[in-house]
């Protein structure tokens, strides 16, 4: 079986380029919600999940979650999507692992060789955070994201 060119290119590139170019993503990312705000009703469009289901999916409220942790305001974060800003300090430590060298981050846990229980856990965690901010009741209620 042999390799396309293509997959060989890619193969050959510097370790750094892939963070690199994930943290350029990230940072057009971040400066999009800073130079748009997504609590403006139809800035960004509406849900698909939102639209089709009249449910919130784990991921709504995320765009605004992020806009507020731009400007500092963790509380008003949570409100919007407690799941991300949890996530945030785990992404960016899965980020530097990456992108450090290994002899930066030898002694760290590395989180591409979790256990098989702890991936499923997150799973678990994701499906009872959607299921939960979907239920009428208080407390779970406030899971729900706040209206911009």
């Amino acid at each position: 079986m042999s390799t396309s060119p293509r997959r060989a290119a890619v193969r050959d590139l510097p370790a750094w380029v892939a963070p690199a170019l994930t943290a350029a993503g990230a940072a057009a990312g971040c400066l999009m919600l800073s130079v748009r705000d997504p609590r403006e009703p139809g800035s960004y469009g509406i849900c698909p999940w939102l639209a089709v289901t009249g449910t919130f999916c784990p991921g709504c409220g995320l765009l605004r979650a992020v806009n507020r942790l731009l400007d500092g305001d963790v509380v008003r974060a949570l409100a919007y999507n407690a799941l991300i800003v949890a996530a945030v300090p785990v992404l960016v430590y899965a980020w530097l692992t990456w992108a450090l060298p290994n002899r930066v981050t030898r002694s760290w846990p590395r989180l591409e060789r979790l256990p098989a229980p702890v991936v499923w856990a997150g799973y678990g965690l994701l499906a009872v955070f959607w299921v939960a901010r979907n239920l009428p009741w208080w407390p779970f209620t406030a899971l729900v994201p706040p209206h911009p």
